[in-house]
């Protein structure tokens, strides 16, 4: 004989099922699901909307300190990693040998412009040299007009002294006197004319010697220039014996001590300055919606903390093709590579005071790409009503089952 029996319900998983079904256990249950909707969301909307990388790091002007000038260093005033500012005095070089040079150039200097003076006094001389013999010459021309003149005169009254002598109206002795009057004015004549001519040349000579005089002031000059050149050459060479920081930045690689003898362009130091930026390299595959001004979020490692930030440029080639042995496709056999190209973004915000940030430190950056964007908040609140509804439905089902066991 079959007799069918009913299975009864075990107390232990109906008890296990009302504890399920208890608000102690849904709602907190609820709470945890809600925080990991929160945060799931919120790496969705991220995975769509931005684009991070972690190929990025920091960058930034690295400025090389060296003389201009070879000498042995006699003090340094800083140490490694301190911050200075911009002209601040950072080394100094042995200035002896520089000052004793810049004082033999500025005698040498005293020297040629006492020479050039002279020579402009020389040359002021020579023209009122020439001046005098152009009026001495012209009072000589004036001189043989005169005595022309007066030989003409005297040629006219021995003519008329002849005429009257034939006619025996004058003396043997009046002829004889305008005859050697005009002797007289011949001789004069001739030597007033020799005067002029004389007087004449001598101003070819004074203007000759005018312009030689001329040409040494010139070349004076030219040497007080180049001695006043050398002078200024000295003195900078003397200025270069103190070097002075360019910008404001923090001391790296210090590698000069008091004593030491440096070589002109030596590198003794790096100075690094505050501002500096990242330099982040995104797949080419992630640059479709990226541009200049788009908002970023930047991950410092060294500092555990993100700052924001916006799309500054983006370099037009990938960092393959700028590097020093770039790749050639067309020999071989080509295996397609996705490229990374250099994308250069700049903080929003000052970077912490009590942290040092330079170069090469590793960043995180993620730029958003999409104008699109859920505020945290409609995230949380989705995540609150999602998780508000699974919590519904499992109780409901819950119930069903628990109604379902307890049944005949």
């Amino acid at each position: 004989m079959n007799e069918s029996k009913s299975t009864p319900v075990p107390v232990a998983n109906g008890a296990r099922l009302a504890k399920l079904n208890s608000p102690w256990f849904i709602w907190p249950a609820a709470g945890v699901l809600a925080v990991l909707l929160f945060f799931g969301l919120d790496y969705l909307v991220t995975a769509f909307t931005h684009e991070s990388t972690d190929d990025a790091f920091i960058e930034g002007h690295v400025v090389s300190i060296a003389p201009r000038i070879s000498g042995q260093v006699s003090a340094v005033y800083v140490l490694d990693n301190q911050m200075v500012r911009s002209n601040d005095l950072l080394v100094e070089i042995d200035p002896a040998d520089y000052s004793t040079t810049a004082a033999q150039k500025q005698s040498s200097a005293d020297a040629q412009e006492a020479n050039y003076k002279t020579m402009l006094a020389a040359l002021d001389l020579m023209t009122v040299k020439v001046a005098t013999a152009e009026a001495t010459s012209d009072q000589s021309k004036s001189d043989a007009d005169a005595a022309q003149a007066t030989d003409a005169r005297a040629q006219a009254d021995f003519q008329r002294s002849r005429e009257l002598r034939k006619q025996n109206t004058i003396s043997q002795q009046e002829f004889d006197a305008a005859q050697a009057a005009v002797s007289e004015a011949d001789a004069n004549l001739a030597a007033a004319k020799q005067k002029a001519i004389a007087d004449a040349s001598r101003i070819n000579e004074a203007k000759a010697q005018l312009a030689a005089t001329k040409t040494g002031v010139a070349m004076a000059l030219a040497l007080f220039r180049q001695a006043q050149t050398a002078v200024q050459s000295a003195q900078l060479d003397l200025s270069y014996t103190k070097i002075y920081a360019t910008s404001d930045g923090r001391v790296t690689r210090k590698s000069v001590e008091p004593g030491d003898y440096v070589q002109t362009g030596q590198t003794l130091f790096s100075i690094v300055p505050n501002d500096v930026w990242v330099v982040a390299n995104f797949k080419e595959t992630q640059l479709k919606h990226m541009r200049p001004g788009q908002p970023a979020l930047i991950e410092i490692d060294a500092l555990g903390k993100s700052l924001r930030g916006h799309v500054d440029s983006v370099q037009a080639g990938s960092g393959a093709r700028f590097s020093l042995l770039p790749p050639e496709n067309a020999t071989g056999n080509y295996v397609k590579v996705v490229q990374r190209v250099p994308v250069k973004i700049l903080f929003d915000e000052p970077l912490p005071a009590d942290h040092t940030i330079g170069p090469g430190l590793s960043v995180t950056p993620s730029v958003r790409v999409s104008g699109f964007e859920i505020p945290g908040l409609a995230i949380a609140l989705l995540a609150m009503v999602l998780a508000g509804a699974a919590a519904f439905v499992f109780r409901f089902a819950l119930r069903r089952k628990l109604n379902s066991k307890s049944s005949p």
